[in-house]
């Protein structure tokens, strides 16, 4: 005889406390999902290191041309050593800001752009400072400043081919920002004359706080001098340079076209409305009249 199964009293009823089948389902699938993802960058992360590998061993990727473009003053072999770059090193071995960086420490380098050309070149791009003028400072050494008026490197006439930069004289250095720098009212006023067509060569000028500018450049105005060092000085001030050069171009035709037998020295230019001159004798004409006789 079968015994009768009772209902057991202790199993909870559906829908209760018992967990749903579609309720497990998605847990299954939660926890395959992100053992696939967990999967999936694994491989991908072997993938990325095995390509990294090979990039970086593989002979392909090493430099074999090294490209230079914009040198002029700066030596190749100057640019070579401070980017650390040499052939048959990896290409993707150096960091490229930081080859910009240290190719920037030059001084003649304004800026420096590097490149990489696949799959084994290297190009540097560089702009180089444009010297402007020397300045002399008492007790330092000559200083070569650029188109901006900023100081990049100390003069140095054995290795810097620059005579024919006008040498500023009056100006002293002042420090900002831990950087050195020269300003104030006479330096704006020479790089405004500097920054303007000027007739003939400016072989130097001396910057006064009280009286502006002084220059010394070559006779052009009175080319018919016989030695052909002979300059002519002419104060200036502190402004309306063109208007005062071009008065001094006046003034030196008068002066060649009706007094052929002087030349002027010297110009004082501070206020145009009332000028100064000095002449000498032009020893030119008078040798070649005596020859003449």
């Amino acid at each position: 005889m079968n015994k009768k199964i009772k209902e057991n009293r202790y199993k909870p009823e559906p829908g209760l406390n018992t967990p749903d089948r579609s309720e497990s389902r998605l847990d299954i699938d939660f926890c395959l999902k992100c053992i696939m993802t967990v999967a999936a960058i694994s491989l991908i992360s072997l993938a990325s290191i095995f390509i990294y590998d090979f990039i970086t061993q593989s002979s392909v990727f090493n430099v074999k041309k090294i490209d230079i473009k914009g040198i002029g003053r700066a030596g190749r072999q100057e640019i070579l050593t401070l980017a650390e770059l040499k052939t048959g090193d990896n290409i993707f071995k150096p960091n490229l800001f930081s080859v910009e960086k240290k190719i920037s420490n030059h001084p003649w380098i304004l800026t420096a752009s590097v490149k990489r050309q696949l799959p084994s070149g290297i190009v540097i791009s560089v702009v180089e400072q444009q010297p402007l003028a020397i300045v002399k400072i008492e007790n330092l050494a000559d200083i070569l400043i650029n188109t901006r008026g900023l100081p990049f490197k100390e003069y140095n006439p054995k290795t810097d081919q620059v005579s024919d930069l006008p040498v500023i004289t009056g100006l002293d250095l002042t420090s900002k920002n831990n950087r050195y720098r020269f300003q104030g009212p006479l330096f704006n006023s020479i790089m405004d004359f500097l920054s303007r067509p000027v007739i003939g060569q400016v072989i130097k000028i001396n910057g006064d706080n009280n009286t502006g500018l002084k220059i010394q450049a070559r006779d052009v105005f009175h080319p018919k001098t016989e030695d052909e060092t002979d300059t002519l000085e002419i104060k200036l001030g502190f402004n309306d340079f063109q208007a005062k050069l071009y008065r001094a171009k006046q003034i030196s035709e008068y002066i060649d076209k009706h007094f052929p037998e002087r030349v002027i020295t010297s110009m004082d230019l501070f206020n145009i409305e009332k000028v100064f001159i000095k002449t000498k004798r032009n020893d030119a004409l008078h040798n070649t009249l005596e020859k003449g006789v």
